[in-house]
This record gives C-alpha cells, structure tokens and sequence, in this order.
C-alpha cells in the first residue's frame, strides 16, 4: 500500500478521535487501498500533494471499469473524503482534491419489510422447549420491538434494563448512547430467559453483564442472530430473503404507518441525519396507495 506512515496516522484518528467500530475503520482502509490499486496500476507512485480531482475522477472511471455498483462507488468517495480531510487537518496537503468529486447518484431503494403477520409466524416457530428456545424468542421481541441494529442487540447488556421505566440503554454506532423504549411482551420474556434461562449459563469471565449468551457461556455473535433468522424462515417456509436488518426496517415501517412522528423514530433509531429515517415515509406513501387500490371504489 502507498503512503504507510499517513495511512498509520489517519487509522488511529478514526479509532481515537472518531471513536469508529473495527469494521468501519477497515472498511475506510479498504477504500485507501483501492485508491493505492489504481495507481499500482498505472505503474505510479504519485505523493498526496501531487494528486488532482482528474486523477480521482479517472479512479472512479476505472471503478465503473471493474464492473464496482454505483453503491460501492459511493461509499469508496466517502472513504477518499474523509482521508482527505484528515490529510487537510494534519497539514499534509493544503487543498482537498476531493471537495469537487461527486459521487454516483443512486437509486433509493427501499428496504424489504415484514408484516405483522410474518413476524408472529417466525418467532411462534421457535421451540421453546429447547434450552435456547426463550433466549431466542427474547431476542426476536427485542429485534422487533426496539428497532436495534444487529450489534447493538450482541452488545446489550442487563445493566443497560430499565424495566421499571420501560427503557433500554442502546450503544449505536460512534459508541453513540440512546434510550429506547421497550414493549412489555420483549420485557417480559427477556425477564424468563435472564432469571430462568440465562441464571444456569456456567459464564465466561468477561461476559457476566451481557444478555445474549451461546451454550459456551460467551456474548453471542452477529452471525448466530443471521443463521437463527435464516433458520426461521425456512422453517415457515418464507419466500422474502431476510436479515436481522429486516425487523429494523419492519420497526421503523409500523410505527410511520400507525402515524408516528418521524422525529421519534429518528431518535428511536439513533439516525444521525432526518435524511436517512424519511425513507421509510417513501414506504408509508406505498402503503397508503396500496390500501386506495384496495378498497376505494374509484381506484
């Protein structure tokens, strides 16, 4: 890779001073990487200073070239930016190549979603006579009913219950914090499995104030909530391809069409931008023309 020293420098800035997940700063390594690529191959080793808006956009032309969708160019301009900009802050270059660089536009597409009828089928297909039968039930009430990315349902911890207000303590992305209220069907399993279920697990050292623990005794992984759903929904025989992202959408989708204030599913969601939560009014309009076909006589 070009440029070690910079790229030393720029990774501890997003792990310290941005306080990033791992996968998020390798994903921006990635993107200096491919940008390190281009140049390799043309046979050149170019200094930072020396690299201009024209050379970035032909790395974007030879990106379209090998076939990369317009999503992933997107997100290689967004790494280049923010490498960019900490190379400004640090006094390596003295103008940012990328200020003018835009990136693809990008169809919005919208999120698949579950009706309410689906997820009652998948997590009534748990069998809760298993040993891990209550935990998994738990942790689909709380997929659903809090609207939590996958890592933040791993990552939720028993000191992070608020029953008695009806609150949990979610830690987002950027190590961001959140309250989210939580319904009484998820309070009320999460109560079985922990006081029942959970208080026989023989627990790793380390691992005593997570909630979700796998017959080892350790705070359960992302892949083992995927292969769970996945599991689920073969066994009801679902059609849609799912992920534990799906409840997400599915949250956010019930509460706009039951007529929730969008700011409070932004909060609820932990969206840094109002931007990003208004796609799910895209999928309300849907809805709502969905239902005037159905049922309006005039349709």
């Amino acid at each position: 890779m070009l440029w070690p020293s910079y790229i030393k420098g720029f990774k501890s800035y997003l792990k310290l001073e941005r306080s990033l997940s791992g996968n998020s700063v390798e994903a921006y390594l990635n993107d200096i990487e491919k940008l390190s690529q281009y140049f390799a191959s043309l046979n050149e080793e170019p200094k930072l200073t020396d690299i201009t808006i024209t050379d970035l956009k032909s790395f974007i032309s030879w990106l379209n070239e090998l076939g990369m969708l317009a999503s992933t160019q997107a997100r290689v301009i967004s790494g280049l930016k923010a490498f960019f900009s900490y190379l400004l802050l640090e006094d390596v270059i003295s103008n940012d190549p990328t200020a003018l660089l835009e990136a693809p536009k990008l169809s919005r597409k919208l999120p698949d979603t579950l009706n309410i009828y689906e997820i009652n089928e998948l997590i009534a297909a748990i069998d809760a006579s298993k040993s891990e039968g209550m935990r998994n039930k738990a942790i689909m009430e709380v997929l659903y009913g809090c609207g939590l990315r996958v890592t933040e349902l791993t990552e939720l911890r028993i000191s992070s219950l608020f029953p008695q207000i009806e609150f949990i303590k979610v830690i987002g992305k950027g190590n961001k914090e959140r309250l989210v209220p939580i319904g009484s069907t998820a309070l009320k399993l999460l109560d079985i499995y922990i006081k029942e279920v959970r208080v026989h697990a023989n627990i790793k050292k380390g691992n005593e104030d997570f909630i979700f623990l796998n017959r080892f005794g350790a705070k359960l992984s992302r892949i083992s909530i995927f292969n769970l759903i996945k599991s689920l929904a073969m066994a009801i025989g679902l059609k849609k391809t799912i992920s534990p992202h799906t409840f997400r959408h599915s949250f956010a989708t019930h509460l706009i069409e039951g007529g929730a204030d969008l700011r409070a599913v932004q909060e609820m969601l932990g969206h840094s931008s109002i931007t990003t939560t208004e796609i799910y009014t895209h999928i309300d309009r849907d809805y709502l023309r969905e239902v005037i076909t159905q049922f309006h006589p005039r349709a």
